[in-house]
């Protein structure tokens, strides 16, 4: 992927291409580090932000959350409307078209915030995981996960690579009155092009305490 295509890979419009044909772009599995953690929490309002087809949305509402699944791709949100409906899941369901960067919670609070695998450039994911955690209710979880730097990820371009960040560098993005619950890289083994590759989930989460 050259500069410019990896540039604007991080742009709206890329995503509404993306998304403009038939067959699905992810699994629709939801994120391993969202099971692992919101098994241990008690349902209540969630927000996905950066839900693409909406995996991880549908997944909170069968475990009896309800969910505001956000993203900035309007076809993106589409089909995760969708893909809700066909899970029967749609009554406990609602989309928000936002950008992450200009994130602005407009008063609503939720008791879980979470993002996976939204990687903005420039370093900017600190100040995106400040913006989230300003909609977390006092009580809530914020739950940031991205992909940890590794050398395996040379199909993409440097500004993405440039965009990967370690959990702990987050940290200083953190409001006053949160405590770190969780700040590591989780390994995970995955597959690409047909091969086992292990790599490594930076995963924040934080509980605001007041």
């Amino acid at each position: 992927m050259s500069e410019d295509e990896g540039r604007r890979m991080f742009e709206p419009d890329a995503w509404e291409e993306r998304y403009a044909g038939e067959e699905k772009v992810w699994s629709g599995k939801p994120n391993p580090q969202l099971v692992a953690e919101a098994s241990n929490l008690t349902p209540g309002a969630a927000l996905d932000v950066g839900c693409g087809e909406g995996g991880d949305v549908i997944w909170l509402a069968q475990q009896g959350w309800t969910v505001t699944g956000a993203d900035f791709s309007a076809k993106g949100l589409e089909r995760a409307a969708r893909h809700a409906e066909d899970a029967g899941v749609a009554p406990r369901t609602s989309w928000w078209q936002v950008d992450a960067r200009t994130f602005d919670a407009e008063g609503r609070q939720f008791d879980l915030v979470t993002s996976h695998f939204l990687h903005t450039p420039d370093g900017s994911m600190v100040d995106v995981a400040g913006r989230l955690a300003t909609a977390v209710a006092p009580g809530g979880h914020l739950l940031v996960v991205g992909h940890a730097p590794s050398e395996i990820f040379t199909q993409l371009s440097q500004s993405h690579r440039n965009a990967m960040f370690l959990a702990e560098e987050l940290l200083p993005g953190i409001p006053d009155g949160f405590e770190p619950v969780v700040v590591e890289q989780r390994p995970r083994t995955t597959v690409r092009d047909g091969a086992e590759v292990h790599i490594d989930d930076s995963t924040l989460l934080a509980r605001r305490t007041s």
